[in-house]
């Protein structure tokens, strides 16, 4: 293989796959073909920062916190109340409900591969994982307990305690351990193997023909490897795909001067897509269909709208092939159990 070839190969490697590359996969040599498949081979360990180092007794104590309702102000409600494993750790509501009836603006997102996509949030305001926790807990709308009852609360019970001891050294209860633990254990969940994963290492027969030709949309027609890129299929960036509305401006927020990042959304997580309907920041697109419907259409044009984003005239079959490739990423994970929560 030459030089340019090889060029391309590590290019692919990087996932940077420009639209219209779908001929060149069809016509590519095995050498590339291998570099675009591995691309997306899942990483072999999970990123843990020098800062908070991981620990099985962290992951413990962060589980047994993540799934303990005594973090909200009515007692009813955990973080897994809005991101439930059963449910590809998110909720299945086009918005998210916390205390208030009224539900909140947007979706509460998927926690799979959430270790590798940071900063976070769909606007992403939370630079890390640690710095999630008490957004959620203490927003009135959400959680509604104050780190003060939060913290009483858990200096209330003996075996937390003895949890946080086992954890840090001693049985001290404040915010920066709680937000240590809990991220501990939220960089632990990982998307499971799903066929995509086994194809992707070399077995022919994990997928169907459909999806194997979604691949090739997926990365050359379609554009869609421009954002969902990489083994969690995210750049983990932020995009308007011409979809947000009116206040809805998302990363424009906080960034009010900059027109690209007005209406631009962080770019989810393609892991078990096909099981956590609906869609969208919002909730607003009901099905994986529709999904491939509003990006064939290309959104609203409008100077903030990402240059990915344009009219596809992907053909019938070829938005099958897609919804082909999507459904090859649901994994085959065994069902989580709940842990045994102190009292």
């Amino acid at each position: 293989m030459g030089p340019l070839r090889l060029w391309i190969g590590l290019a692919c490697l990087a996932a940077f796959l420009p639209v219209g590359l779908s001929f060149a996969l069809a016509t590519a040599e095995p050498e590339e073909l291998a570099a675009v498949r591995a691309s997306y081979r899942r990483p072999a360990t999970i990123p843990f920062p020098g800062s908070n180092p991981y620990s099985e007794a962290k992951v413990a104590l962060g589980e047994m916190l993540f799934f303990d309702p005594l973090l909200s102000g009515s007692k009813t409600r955990s973080c897994a109340t809005c991101h439930n494993p059963s449910l590809s750790w998110a909720d299945g509501l086009a918005r998210a409900i916390g205390e208030d009836p009224k539900g909140l603006p947007l979706r509460a997102p998927s926690l799979i591969d959430v270790a590798f996509i940071e900063p976070l949030g769909w606007d992403g305001k939370f630079r890390d994982i640690e710095s999630v926790a008490f957004g959620p807990i203490t927003n009135p709308v959400n959680m509604n307990l104050t780190e003060a009852d939060l913290i009483a609360r858990l200096s209330a019970i003996p075996t937390y305690g003895e949890a946080f001891a086992r954890a840090f050294g001693d049985d001290a209860i404040n915010r920066p351990r709680i937000e240590a633990a809990l991220a501990t254990f939220q960089r632990t969940i990982v998307a499971g193997e799903s066929p995509f994963d086994r194809w992707i290492i070399g077995d022919e027969t994990a997928i169907s023909t459909p999806a194997k030709r979604g691949f090739e949309v997926f990365n050359g027609k379609a554009g869609c490897s421009t954002c969902h890129k990489g083994p969690s299929l995210t750049d983990g960036s932020f995009h308007d795909i011409g979809t947000a509305k009116n206040e809805d401006v998302g990363r424009g927020r906080l960034f009010p001067r900059s027109e690209k990042l007005r209406y631009a959304f962080k770019t989810p997580t393609l892991r078990d897509v096909a099981r956590r309907a609906p869609y969208m920041h919002d909730g607003s697109v009901a099905t994986l269909e529709d999904v491939i419907e509003l990006y064939d259409k290309g959104g609203i044009d409008r100077p903030s709208r990402s240059p990915s984003i344009k009219p596809l005239s992907l053909t019938p079959g070829e938005k099958k092939d897609l919804i082909a490739l999507l459904q090859s990423l649901n994994s085959s994970s065994p069902l989580t159990a709940f842990p045994r929560l102190p009292r």
